[in-house]
C-alpha cells in the first residue's frame, strides 16, 4: 500500500529572499566566469597562433654553423624552437619525416636535434585532419594531447607541418577556473551570511507585526467583554514605507474591531438585562396563574369537563413556562459573570442522587451507575452541578425510546474528574451535533415541544461547566451517544 507523499514544508519569506540573492549571485559569477574563460582562451590561443607562425618560419631556416649533417633529419630544423614543438615534412616522393622536440635536453647527447619520433597512427591523424596555413587544433591522443598546427607548402613541392601543444593554455584555463570557482563559492557563502543578517534585520518590523497579530488572535473575541488594546507600535506605522502601510492598516482594522466588539457587548448586555428582568418579572404572574389553576383543580365544587380540561392545560403550560423562565434567568446570571460559589461538593453522592431521581422520572429506561468506592470531591456550586447531571440525564431520557440503557460513570485520573453519560439511543443528527450546546438548538426528530424540551438544557450544562472551569463534549453515532464532562478535582 503506497503512502501519500508528505506535503512539502513551505519556505519562509526570509529563506526565499536569501536563496534568491544567493542564486542571483551564483548566476552572475557563472556568467562572469564563462565570459572570462572564453575571452582568456581566445587571447591565449591568439598568442599561441603567433608563436606557431614564428616557429614555422624558423623551422625553414638552416641551423647556424651546421649546414646539415648525417645526424640531422633531412628537412627538419630545430634551432631556436621551444620544447614540445612538432615538425612534420611530407616530401614530394611520399616520404614523411615527423618528430617532436624533447621536453628535456640531455647534455650527453650531441645530436643537435633531440627529438622523439611520433607513431604512424599520429602521422595518419595529422595527414587526414585537412590542415592549412590557418592554425587549427588536432587531438593526437593521450601521449601527445592536443596540438595547434599549421601546414605550408615547401619550395620543393612538399608540405611542412609545424605545431605547438595547447597544454599550457588548458592548464592556465583550468587554474583560472579553479581559482575563480573557489573565490566565487567563498563570495557566495559570505554574501549569503551577510544577506541573512541583513534580511533578518530588515524583516524585524514584519516579525513585530506578526507578534501583534498573534496576540490579537489569542484573545477570546467570541464572547464577553473584550478589551482590545493591542496595537502596532508607532515605529511600524509610517505610511511612507511598505511595512508602515501594513501596520497602519492593521491598526485601523483593530480599531474598527474594537468598536464593533464594544457595540456587540453593549447589545448583549442590554439583551441579558432584558432577559433577566423579563424572567424575574414573569415569575410572579406565572406563579399566580399556576396557583389559581391548581386551586380550581383542588376545589370541591364541580366544574364542567371542558373547563376542567382547560384549567389543567393552563396549569401544565404555566409549569412548563415557569421552568423556561427559570432556565433563562439562570443563563442570564451565568452570562453576567456572577462568581460561582466555590464549596466542596461530593460529586459521587450528587450523581447517585441524580440517577435515582432519573429512575423515578423514567422507570421505562434502564439506568446504570458506575462510581468508585471513594468519594470524589470537586469545588463549585452544588445546586448548579446537580442541574448539570439532571439535564444530561433528562436529555437521555427524553430523546431515547423506552428500554434504552443509560450508563452514568464517574472517574478520576491525575486530578481530572470525568463524568460520562452514555446511552444506546438513535443518536444525534450530524447536522445539529456541532450546535447541540447552543441555546434553543432543536432537531425536528430528536427534540420536540411535546417531549417537554425547551432547547436550553444543554446550553445550561455548557454554561455551568464553563463557569466551573471545566469542559463538556459529545460524540454520537447510531446506537451510542456519550456526553463527557471534565472538572479539576477539589
Amino acid at each position: 500500500m503506497s503512502s501519500s507523499p508528505r506535503a512539502r514544508r513551505p519556505w519562509s519569506l526570509r529563506r526565499r529572499l536569501i536563496a534568491q540573492v544567493a542564486g542571483l549571485l551564483a548566476l552572475v559569477c557563472l556568467v562572469v566566469g564563462v565570459v572570462t574563460q572564453l575571452a582568456l582562451r581566445d587571447f591565449l590561443m591568439d598568442q599561441l597562433d603567433a608563436r606557431i607562425a614564428e616557429t614555422s618560419e624558423r623551422a625553414g631556416r638552416p641551423q647556424p654553423g651546421r649546414p646539415g649533417g648525417d645526424r640531422v633529419p633531412d628537412g627538419l630544423r630545430a634551432y631556436g624552437q621551444s620544447t614540445g614543438s612538432l615538425f612534420v615534412n611530407v616530401f614530394p616522393d611520399g616520404r614523411v619525416l615527423a618528430a617532436v622536440l624533447r621536453s628535456s635536453y640531455d647534455a650527453k647527447v650531441t645530436d643537435p636535434f633531440p627529438h622523439d619520433e611520433i607513431t604512424h597512427t599520429q602521422i595518419t591523424t595529422l595527414l587526414k585532419s585537412g590542415l592549412s596555413d590557418k592554425p587549427s587544433s588536432v587531438d593526437l591522443g593521450p601521449a601527445l594531447g592536443e596540438y595547434r598546427l599549421v601546414a605550408k607548402t615547401t619550395p620543393g613541392g612538399g608540405v611542412a607541418i609545424t605545431g605547438l601543444p595547447t597544454k599550457d593554455v588548458s592548464e592556465t584555463l583550468w587554474n583560472l577556473g579553479l581559482i575563480f570557482g573557489g573565490v566565487a563559492i567563498g563570495g557566495i557563502v559570505l554574501a549569503g551570511a551577510v544577506g541573512a543578517m541583513t534580511v533578518r534585520r530588515t524583516m524585524k518590523p514584519l516579525d513585530r507585526l506578526a507578534a501583534t497579530a498573534t496576540r490579537v488572535a489569542e484573545l477570546p473575541l467570541d464572547r464577553g467583554e473584550v478589551a482590545l488594546s493591542e496595537r502596532v507600535s508607532e515605529v511600524d506605522t509610517d505610511p511612507r514605507t511598505e511595512v508602515g502601510k501594513v501596520g497602519f492598516a492593521l491598526n485601523r482594522m483593530l480599531g474598527h474591531i474594537s468598536e464593533a466588539l464594544s457595540a456587540r457587548q453593549a447589545s448583549e448586555s442590554r439583551v441579558r438585562r432584558f432577559v433577566a428582568d423579563a424572567s424575574h418579572e414573569l415569575r410572579t404572574p406565572l406563579a399566580a396563574i399556576r396557583g389559581y389553576a391548581e386551586l380550581t383543580r383542588r376545589s370541591g365544587s364541580e366544574v364542567p369537563p371542558d373547563i376542567a380540561f382547560a384549567m389543567g392545560r393552563v396549569e401544565s403550560e404555566s409549569t412548563r413556562m415557569t421552568g423556561l423562565v427559570e432556565d433563562l434567568l439562570l443563563l442570564a446570571r451565568l452570562d453576567s459573570g456572577r462568581p460561582v460559589v466555590h464549596e466542596q461538593v461530593d460529586l459521587s453522592r450528587l450523581v447517585a442522587d441524580a440517577v435515582a431521581d432519573a429512575h423515578v422520572a423514567g422507570p421505562e429506561h434502564k439506568w446504570r451507575l458506575e462510581v468508585p468506592p471513594e468519594p470524589i470531591i470537586v469545588r463549585g456550586d452544588g445546586d448548579q452541578l446537580h442541574q448539570v447531571v439532571i439535564n444530561l440525564l433528562g436529555n437521555a431520557r427524553t430523546h431515547t425510546p423506552a428500554g434504552t440503557e443509560v450508563t452514568t460513570s464517574l472517574s478520576i485520573v491525575d486530578q481530572v474528574v470525568t463524568l460520562s453519560i452514555v446511552d444506546g439511543g438513535p443518536g444525534i443528527s450530524p447536522a445539529i451535533l456541532p450546535d447541540v450546546f447552543e441555546r434553543f438548538a432543536r432537531g425536528d426528530d430528536s427534540r420536540s415541544r411535546a417531549a417537554g424540551s425547551t432547547g436550553l438544557g444543554l446550553a445550561i450544562v455548557a454554561a455551568v461547566v464553563a463557569a466551573h472551569g471545566g469542559h463538556v463534549g459529545v460524540s454520537s453515532r447510531p446506537g451510542l451517544t456519550e456526553f463527557q464532562v471534565r472538572f479539576r478535582a477539589g
